[in-house]
């Protein structure tokens, strides 16, 4: 439930987006499937009886499954089929995407690699240019690896020499992955396919093999959905079956639900985080410059979040929130790194820290409501200077090897396309190093931040995008994202496909809720576990202020959340029925009470807590849990909810619970459709054909049941 960090002519289009006599919004006829009831499954909880007649959808490998959800995909696909307008909202975006784009290059050994992806192909390609040459050559192509796009290169990881590289391909959006070893220069594979792996990374130990992680894979029941709850960490010898991997940390020994290794870029230390939960870790060293050294604690409980961010010949250098709840930088001695000898290097500021290393600097990245301001400094902890960026927004890319002279950083924000920006170390010089090649005109819209108050007088960041110059007279159409959850933080992003709606006359608008990292360890603190209904009410409190101030109507507004943001779109409309006329959950926790059974699931203990902790966390959850509270006879918001049966991470049995509840329930004519991707997970890895398809149905429901008609 992380983020993760990245990868003709236009159409005149019409500013306002008004019905018009050539679109009919006559209501779709929908007949529901016949969803099985078994009213014997009932659980008790500390005295309360909960039933749960659905719960034969969480096995998603039988056959009255498969058939549902064939029969779901089957009315659901039937009613988008007869929006007149869907194959030319598919159209257009087609078009929008249909450029070239990069990332941000990387230099291993004598090559520089960079991604690319051409047009509209399916995934993106890992070129590399040798120095001197002026010629890029492909060196992995992830659409080879598949007929239909969508097996994808989901990680690779280099030695310091660019040797030898070892690569991750995900099937299906899975995050069980294949690992394959190959000889950099010559690209042929060493050694045989390793499997089985699942949220791991890859530390090389010189060119003598490397550390990954990985859990056993279920034995019984859906290897999706089974749970996984003790990680390992092996170490990965060159030319050895994968069988003979040495376990470094973990498993029955020394028990944890999230394990990983990385190894310091002078290749003298080993260094292990080990967590439980997806907020605080335990971090471990190992001297790798002597034999059999002993595996030591550098922080011995999870009860805060740090990262060694390096380490000389004196220190390990440490980003945490210990005793600093928006972050500082320490340096801890070799010899007794203990937090009792940690001297703070670079102190909490007023915002929000995020660092990296590069060139023999450390580059601090703050967020200021959301919005990213770096500042450089020296290893002895002296600023240097604040780098200048393009404007407000997002920037990412702090980081790179001691030797490094340059730097690529990447800008975007709502009305600005992603660009990489070349930057000399030294002088902080930057210029701009690749252009987004996206078809949109940056100075035809305004992006403005807000602050509202929730139901509790917490002031509340929204930034709210649109085309300059239009009416707030309540008619436009709009969309509502948040996420609010796991200290992730909302930052200012570009998105292709949203330009359907800004150029429609549309808003689009991104609360920062509570729950969410954007204020530090107590913003995130204040949305989780009993505190959860703040969220809710943070994301209500958003809707209402579009409302309240014209920017749009409640019969013009559709909210949108995925993973746990699907939770809060569930929870948002369960409780405020009448809040929007559309809403997207999607990938969502929809099962409070059952969500620590699968997968990784209990991992996520320390926002919500879980229904077994005690009766008071059981009330609280059974309270706003999705799939608990929908009441028979109401009249719920056009919903469009999207699972994928490759979803290992947020089950889609939580989807398929919910919908199946919903439709029993809901009372009137708008619609509640369940879309199920095949041969897709949780987002990642997705195919270009795939995103397509899924943003023109979401944007042809939402207009449609908006009765709106996009030019």
């Amino acid at each position: 439930m992380k983020r993760s960090l990245p990868l003709l002519p236009l159409l005149v289009f019409f500013a306002a987006c008004k019905t018009t006599p050539s679109t009919e919004f006559k209501p779709i006829t929908v007949k529901y499937p016949v969803t099985q009831k078994d009213t014997s499954i009932k659980d008790d909880y500390f005295g309360t009886t909960v039933a749960d007649p659905y719960r034969w959808l969480e096995n998603d490998t039988a056959e009255n499954t498969k058939a549902w959800v064939k029969a779901q995909n089957e009315v659901t696909q039937g009613y988008l089929s007869q929006i007149p307008f869907r194959s030319k909202i598919e159209s257009r975006l087609k078009e929008l995407w249909n450029y070239d784009s990069y990332s941000a290059p990387t230099k291993y050994g004598n090559y520089t690699y960079f991604y690319k992806k051409t047009g509209l192909q399916n995934q993106s390609v890992l070129y590399r240019q040798k120095d001197g040459e002026t010629d890029a050559e492909v060196f992995l192509d992830p659409n080879t690896f598949s007929s239909n796009g969508t097996t994808s290169l989901a990680a690779i990881n280099f030695t310091k020499d660019g040797a030898l590289c070892a690569y991750q391909v995900s099937e299906g959006g899975s995050d069980w992955r294949k690992m394959i070893v190959m000889d950099a220069i010559t690209k042929k594979q060493i050694g045989d396919t390793m499997i089985d792996v699942k949220f791991s990374g890859v530390a090389w130990k010189k060119n003598e093999g490397f550390y990954y992680s990985s859990y056993d894979k279920p034995k019984e029941g859906s290897q999706l959905a089974g749970k996984t709850d003790q990680h390992k960490l092996f170490y990965h010898a060159l030319g050895q079956p994968q069988s003979q991997d040495k376990l470094v940390f973990g498993g029955s020994t020394t028990p944890r639900r999230y394990i990983s290794g990385d190894v310091t870029e002078n290749g003298k230390w080993l260094v292990i985080y080990a967590a439980n939960s997806t907020y605080g870790s335990e971090i471990y060293v190992q001297d790798l410059t002597k034999p059999d050294a002993p595996i030591t604690a550098l922080i011995g409980d999870m009860n805060n979040s740090s990262g060694v961010l390096g380490a000389d010949d004196r220190y390990f250098y440490i980003q945490t929130d210990k005793d600093a709840p928006k972050g500082k930088i320490v340096t801890a001695p070799l010899a007794d790194p203990k937090p009792a000898n940690w001297k703070t290097l670079v102190p909490e500021q007023p915002e929000v820290l995020g660092a990296g290393t590069a060139g023999g600097n450390i580059f601090c990245v703050y967020l200021k409501d959301a919005i990213t301001k770096v500042v450089q400094y020296d290893m002895a902890g002296k600023k240097i200077r604040d780098v200048q960026l393009p404007g407000p927004g997002s920037a990412y890319g702090f980081g790179g090897k001691d030797t490094d002279k340059e730097l690529y950083f990447t800008f975007t924000s709502y009305i600005a396309p992603s660009t990489i920006y070349k930057m000399d170390i030294a002088s902080g010089k930057s210029e701009v190093y690749k252009k987004s090649g996206v078809k949109f005109n940056s100075e035809d819209y305004e992006s403005n931040q807000v602050f509202y108050k929730s139901k509790d007088g917490t002031k509340i960041p929204m930034i709210i995008t649109h085309k300059k110059g239009i009416k707030l007279d309540g008619s436009n159409p709009t969309l509502l994202y948040a996420y609010g959850g796991f200290s992730v933080s909302i930052t200012p992003y570009f998105s292709t496909s949203d330009i359907v709606l800004l150029e429609n006359g549309g808003i689009y608008a991104v609360a920062n809720l509570r729950g969410g990292g954007e204020y530090g360890e107590e913003w995130h603190n204040a949305g989780i576990k009993t505190k959860k209904q703040n969220v809710f009410d943070d994301f209500a409190a958003a809707a209402q202020y579009l409302v309240d101030n014209k920017y749009t109507s409640r019969e013009k507004l559709a909210i949108q959340g995925e993973s746990n943001g699907g939770l809060l779109i569930g929870a948002t409309i369960t409780q405020h029925p009448d809040i929007c006329k559309v809403a997207f959950p999607f990938v969502g926790v929809m099962d409070m009470l059952r969500y620590h059974k699968f997968t990784a699931g209990a991992g996520w203990a320390y926002d919500y807590g879980t229904s077994e902790d005690s009766k008071e966390m059981f009330e609280y959850l059974k309270r706003y849990s999705p799939v608990h509270n929908l009441k028979e006879g109401t009249s719920y918001p056009a919903t469009f909810i999207t699972t994928a049966d490759h979803d290992d991470r947020v089950v889609p049995a939580h989807s398929f619970k919910f919908a199946a509840t919903l439709q029993e329930k809901h009372k009137g004519e708008n619609p509640v459709l369940i879309s199920i991707e095949t041969k897709a997970g949780h987002g990642a890895g997705r195919s270009m054909e795939q995103v397509i398809r899924a943003e023109s149905d979401k944007w042809a429901f939402m207009f449609y049941n908006m009765k709106v008609a996009p030019k």
